[in-house]
């Protein structure tokens, strides 16, 4: 049995994330529509840099770009409960 999460955008936008699935923050965005910026797909280049306002987040693989406190990298995360980022 999995386990989703509610993911609210920038406040207007939400969607649910099934980590279990294997899709990243990121593909889990692109996949219900909403616009977002990146570069790579392995946490280097830190262009997905998104803010987090509530909730928490796990790396599928450890980022090799600097996130500071209450950011994550989209690109490499996955919603470890309901979140609210902005973006």
């Amino acid at each position: 049995m999995s386990t989703t999460f509610k993911v609210r955008v920038n406040g207007q936008h939400e969607l649910t994330v099934d980590p279990s699935k294997g899709s990243s923050l990121l593909e889990a965005m692109e996949a219900a529509g909403i616009e977002t910026r990146y570069h790579c797909r392995d946490g280097f280049c830190g262009a997905c840099r998104t803010q987090v306002t509530s909730g928490t987040i796990a790396y599928i693989n450890e980022p090799l770009a600097i996130v500071r406190p209450g950011d994550c990298l989209a690109c490499c995360c996955v919603p470890t409960s309901d979140l609210e980022i902005d973006h």
